[in-house]
């Protein structure tokens, strides 16, 4: 039998993102946050391309973003609540971590291998926050697609994307439990 860790299945089985709105000040400092960051990017990357790039945004970027997302989504023509939702998202946030998917010109890997890697970056940074004793979410929404923002936003070319936003800080409520997939519905057992 393999060397188990009943711990880490455990806390893999139990774990639960925090809803991003109930995330307060404060998050991890740069000290607590650089071993989050190198455990969120032990992901599979199958010929290492590291095909993305992180980007912490601090609150004054947060800021910044907040605005840019409210005068876009109201120039796009959204609905003013949509618009202040997106600005929320950036205003509210105590820090948030933008997974940037770039993917890299390859004969071998295919672009959307590259993508995947990018949302397990996510996926493995939201378990590291939790692991850590932080509260997390992975955001998305018309800001990690719309090229234009994230031009303007975050200096990014028109072949990147934001394959989510992970928001990082202290929890101020246990989130509820939700129901879970029924793996009868789910898991198809092939034995030929």
């Amino acid at each position: 039998m393999p060397h188990a860790r009943p711990e880490t299945l455990d806390f893999l089985r139990t774990r639960r993102s925090r809803p991003a709105k109930t995330l307060v000040a404060p998050a991890p400092d740069r000290d607590a946050l650089v071993p989050i960051l190198e455990a969120g990017l032990r992901v599979p990357d199958h010929g290492k391309l590291e095909p993305w790039q992180l980007l912490v945004l601090e609150p004054s970027a947060l800021s910044r973003l907040a605005d840019l997302a409210r005068e876009m989504g109201i120039e796009r023509g959204l609905d003013p609540e949509k618009a202040e939702k997106a600005a929320l998202m950036f205003s509210g946030a105590p820090l948030i971590v933008a997974v940037v998917s770039k993917p890299v010109p390859s004969e071998k890997i295919p672009e959307v291998e590259q993508i995947l890697s990018a949302g397990a970056v996510c996926l493995s940074l939201v378990n590291a926050a939790l692991a850590a004793g932080w509260g997390a979410n992975w955001l998305s929404g018309w800001t990690a697609t719309d090229a234009t923002f994230l031009s303007e936003g975050l200096g990014l070319s028109s072949s990147e994307q934001v394959a989510g936003y992970i928001v990082i800080g202290s929890e101020t409520s246990p989130p509820p439990e939700r129901p879970r997939p029924d793996l009868t519905q789910k898991v198809a057992w092939i034995a030929n």
